[in-house]
């Protein structure tokens, strides 16, 4: 599910090191890449929060579940950058079940 999705200046390659660096300050397991879409996975045990471009030109707050994970991610992204967050978290592509996937 998508709960947010990131507001700024210029292209998402120009700000992923930056993310990345914000977030291995506050996390403590943090994995990342940059190779055609930047994706970020900040891991708490086995919590995960992608924030990623594979749908969007802008970095989106993505996970499979609600809580206080996500709201964390968040809480760290607002400190610096401009968030919007969605009052309904929205389904990924892989995620529409309405669809007939299996």
């Amino acid at each position: 599910m998508i709960f947010a999705e990131m507001d700024y200046e210029g292209e998402y390659q120009n700000v992923h090191e930056e993310l990345v660096s914000l977030f291995r300050g506050e996390f403590l397991q943090v994995e990342s890449g940059l190779q055609g879409d930047s994706w970020i996975w900040v891991l708490d045990g086995s919590d995960k929060v992608a924030i990623d471009t594979f749908t969007s030109m802008k970095h989106q707050i993505k996970s499979s579940r609600p809580g206080a994970h996500v709201q964390k991610v968040i809480e760290v992204l607002l400190r610096k950058y401009k968030v919007t967050i969605y009052q309904t978290p929205e389904l990924e592509g892989h995620e529409d079940m309405g669809r007939g996937g299996a």
